[in-house]
């Protein structure tokens, strides 16, 4: 049995499923029933619950008692969240995957199979597309971040899809709704920053992988459908406060120099504003004030020194 058992772990190295769960057990429950019908044999699932204040994460365990529920007594954030389970892993590879995605039966092996064959791949994705509309591509690679703007765009978004993206290919960022890493990576990095809470953390810990001479990969063969914005709301207070905020955050981090100010010069003399305004015309003062407040906790944390910590595992 114990030879079976290493034998199994050499051919299909031990995968970490990571979730965070935050007031959408149902939601989870779906997205683990698919993983119980996935063909790759060796992988673990460990949901983290942030806190859930409405719809607890008793249901979870009820139905899925082999699952490892970890229970935070705050809400610390999306990175926070996946950094719990990151510390509880014992798998080889880390895959985190949003709450609010649905696999594919076979979507584990492609992604395993790149990683046990490129040890220069620090972070890899699959193909994502969206759920209530099963044709149409949400990623098919990141291209790089606009370093005025701090804004990006996934290539093939909102393309049917048609094979033109059936290429596995080098690409700016993996996406934080499915992300594997491997843990030695993780080891010689760091986890994400604590500093976002949501948005832009998966983005930063994407360069902090390339700083260390990884790559990362778009992994066409593989499949993953993301119903998108389940827990934050598409057009949510928190949503605007967190993009706003972590843009300015995530060019302190990772621009110096001549770029870093002229993108600073760029967020708080045009783009804020411009976008504040825009809100203010149309009588949507709370909008407008949410602008103004990540604007100003930036300025308060100036010289935050958390803003540049790095977690290590």
């Amino acid at each position: 049995m114990q030879v079976e058992q290493e034998l199994k772990s050499v051919k299909f190295p031990l995968i970490s499923i990571i979730t965070v769960n935050y007031n959408h057990a149902g939601v989870t429950c779906d997205f683990i029933e698919s993983l119980t019908k996935i063909t790759y044999p060796n992988f673990e699932i460990i949901v983290v619950d942030n806190a859930s204040p409405d719809e607890g994460p008793g249901l979870i365990k009820q139905k899925y008692p082999g699952v490892m529920l970890v229970q935070n007594p705050i809400n610390y954030g999306f990175a926070a969240g996946n950094n719990f389970g990151i510390m509880c892993a014992r798998g080889k590879y880390i895959l985190l995957l949003n709450n609010d995605t649905i696999v594919t039966r076979d979507f584990l092996e492609p992604l395993v199979s790149f990683m046990e064959s490129n040890k220069n791949a620090g972070a890899i994705s699959p193909k994502i597309r969206f759920f209530y509309d099963p044709e149409i591509i949400q990623y098919a690679g990141f291209n790089p971040i606009h370093p005025l703007t701090i804004r990006n765009s996934s290539i093939g978004f909102r393309e049917k899809d048609k094979g033109q993206y059936d290429i596995t290919r080098e690409t700016a960022f993996a996406h934080g709704a499915a992300m594997m890493v491997p843990v030695e990576v993780i080891k010689k990095v760091g986890m994400m920053s604590y500093i976002y809470f949501l948005y832009y953390e998966e983005a930063d810990w994407c360069e902090r992988i390339k700083k260390a001479g990884y790559q990362i990969w778009y992994i066409h063969n593989s499949l993953v459908f993301h119903k998108e914005s389940v827990s934050t709301g598409k057009l949510s207070a928190l949503k605007t406060f967190y993009l706003t905020r972590n843009r300015i955050v995530y060019m302190r981090r990772n621009f110096h120099g001549r770029t870093f100010y002229l993108g600073m010069l760029y967020q708080i003399f045009i783009s804020i504003p411009k976008n504040a305004i825009k809100h203010l015309i149309h009588f949507k003062l709370g909008t407008f004030l949410i602008y103004i407040k990540a604007l100003f906790w930036n300025l308060i944390n100036a010289f935050n020194p958390e803003i540049h910590e790095n977690p290590q595992l």
